[in-house]
């Protein structure tokens, strides 16, 4: 019985060790083909991930590889595949990290709705309490009994619930869950630029935003600073280039392109366009494709007119990226800077299709009809532009404007002053503003608004101005005007004439001060200039005959010699063959109190007939005839 008890405990002991040698090379085989599986996924071979991720849940079905095969499956584009395997195993319903899976593979399939009831699963409350969020931040890796590592998500799934929200267009919600993922993880670069690139906030709201987030909370002291400065640079973008400086220890990240970006945008929102030209070029020499640097860029081509650049780069974009909101932007921008705007809305159209809160789309849409008059469809394109864009003011610009030249100005002036409210420092906010007080009487409000933008546009481009500040300078001469600064007025009409030389507008502003002095002769010059750059031009047309009748009523009427004239007269054998022209060498013209002519017939030799008033006499009724 011993012997027989020896052998079966000897047996026992043998069949232990071979299962635990088994048990040893199957976890080396697992731990081997899980390790297989991430080294593929990390080269981007998503098929032989999942093939191998197959073969791993047959043979240990643990949720930590279900969750990695679910996870190839969202890498190769099975998203419906994946869900059926998260929920047909109820994985959804106990780990967070695979019921955010579940979540971002509905919103992949645009199901939002879906992707909403997954994520209300989780009970997460927007507005939870500060002592949650660091209970939350202090358990970010929690163990399961599976040994499944869940990672803290709760940033990600804000983001995400984000994004559901904006592609439903609710942007408000949106923007509530960008700012929460944002402040349970400071480092969650997505959420900020998505708040900002998307225009969701004022910049107030901005501001606020970037001194609530908890830095020295989840930043190291030496990181603190850093993160912060980077994303304090984003917000400057109506500020003067040259202002925004980084600390000593970030003068490094200065050759940074996403900084310089943000310069050539400086540059842009302050009307700098060749500046941010140089600056844009140089980028994109550096990185032809910069996401961030492409809407900056194609805006200043268009600026300045640009349009072989223009149609060359849209090319290459749609070549390289049709599926892109921006390739079909910058086509549609080309065809709208020749002027052929039905392609171009067709394309802007495409590009507001691709990507429906892409907002400098619709903005440009609006332009494409604002030049045919179109104000209804213009209007339509921007109001949907400042429902995507609520912290951008162009929109609200845009839409004064239209107002403004539908004979609305209560309703212009409500919309210029949203502008204002968002953009006080921008110049066009400040010149429209400006043309609104003129339209009221209120001369001397108007003239401050328009000071405050000719001193804004020259601290950033000196003393010359670009040549689109022509009207900016023109109102402030018609302002001037009104306040009887007559000298003033015609120191800004004449920036204007240097700025756009031969504008009909500028010379008959000029003429009409000219007029309002007393230089008749000044505003009669001016006067023709205009009328010969625009025949049509019923104000100049009126006030040149004024200021003739004006200059006529100043020369003295010619009644002849107060005595009677001395003819030289030769004596009497030398009367044949003199000339009728020498009699006129101490004479005057002569006309009867009629009209008509003396016996003297001297049309052919009127010393008069070259006079210069005589020519003025002749232009004038042919401008009148005309």
């Amino acid at each position: 019985m011993k012997n027989k008890y020896n052998s079966f405990l000897k047996m026992s002991v043998q069949e232990g060790i071979v299962k635990n040698e088994q048990n040893a090379k199957q976890a080396l085989c697992l731990t081997s083909m899980r390790n297989r599986v991430r080294s593929y996924i990390e080269k981007h071979h998503y098929d032989s991930a999942n093939f191998w991720a197959d073969k791993l849940v047959a043979l240990s079905d643990a949720v930590e590889d279900v969750f990695w095969y679910a996870q190839t499956m969202y890498y190769t584009g099975q998203f419906h595949r994946a869900i059926h395997l998260l929920t047909s195993k109820k994985l959804d319903k106990t780990y967070t990290t695979c019921r955010y899976l579940t979540a971002k593979c509905h919103y992949e399939c645009k199901e939002y709705q879906e992707a909403l009831d997954v994520l209300d699963m989780l009970d997460m409350s927007f507005s939870r309490s500060q002592s949650m969020l660091n209970t939350s931040l202090n358990e970010s890796m929690q163990q399961t009994e599976n040994n499944f590592s869940i990672p803290n998500c709760e940033n990600s799934i804000c983001l995400l619930r984000g994004r559901i929200y904006e592609a439903m267009d609710n942007r408000i919600l949106a923007a509530d869950c960008y700012r929460e993922a944002l402040r349970l993880d400071v480092y969650c670069f997505e959420a900020f630029d998505l708040l900002v690139n998307h225009h969701m906030l004022t910049a107030q709201e901005e501001r606020d935003l970037l001194q609530s987030l908890p830095f020295s909370e989840q930043c190291p002291p030496e990181e603190a600073e850093l993160v912060k400065s980077l994303y304090e640079s984003r917000l400057k973008k109506y500020d003067c280039p040259g202002k925004t400086t980084l600390l000593p220890s970030l003068v490094p990240l200065s050759n940074s392109l996403d900084l310089v970006v943000s310069t050539a945008e400086q540059h842009l929102y302050n009307c700098d366009f060749r500046a941010a030209y140089k600056i844009t070029s140089k980028v994109l020499s550096k990185d032809p494709y910069n996401s961030q640097c492409l809407p900056i860029h194609i805006a200043v081509l268009v600026e300045l007119k640009n349009s072989n650049a223009l149609f060359y780069l849209a090319h290459k974009l749609v070549d390289y990226y049709p599926d892109k909101s921006i390739s079909w932007f910058a086509i549609g921008c080309y065809y709208m800077l020749t002027e052929n705007f039905i392609p171009a809305r067709w394309y802007l159209s495409k590009a507001t299709t691709i990507e429906r809160a892409h907002g400098p789309s619709w903005l440009a849409f609006g332009h494409t009809f604002g030049v045919n008059k179109d104000h209804d469809q213009a209007m339509a394109a921007y109001f949907t532009a400042s429902q995507i864009m609520k912290g951008c003011h162009l929109p609200m610009l845009y839409i004064g404007l239209e107002y403004g030249l539908t004979n609305n100005p209560k309703l212009a002036e409500r919309f210029f002053k949203q502008a204002h409210s968002i953009a006080p420092l921008d110049p066009f906010v400040l010149h429209e503003m400006g043309v609104l007080e003129f339209g009221n009487l209120k001369y001397e409000e108007a003239e401050k608004y328009f000071l405050e933008a000719l001193n804004r546009i020259r601290s950033v481009s000196g003393e010359m101005l670009p040549d689109r500040w022509e009207p900016l300078l023109n109102n402030l001469g018609h302002v001037s005007r009104k306040l009887g600064k007559y000298e003033e007025a015609l120191c800004y009409h004449s920036q204007a004439d240097a700025l756009c030389p031969h504008m009909a507008s500028t010379y008959s502003a000029i003429g009409y001060v000219h007029a309002l002095m007393g230089n008749h002769s000044e505003a009669v010059n001016y006067f023709h200039k205009a009328l010969g750059l625009r025949k049509d031009d019923t104000f100049s047309t009126t006030m040149l005959a004024h200021s003739v009748e004006s200059l006529m009523s100043e020369v003295a009427v010619c009644n002849g010699p107060e005595g009677d004239p001395h003819f030289k007269i030769p004596p009497q054998g030398q009367l044949v063959g003199v000339k009728l022209t020498n009699l006129f060498e101490t004479s005057q013209k002569e006309k009867s109190i009629d009209g008509s002519k003396t016996d003297l017939d001297v049309s052919d030799n009127d010393p008069f007939a070259e006079s210069s008033l005589s020519i003025e006499e002749v232009d004038m009724e042919e401008c009148s005839t005309s």
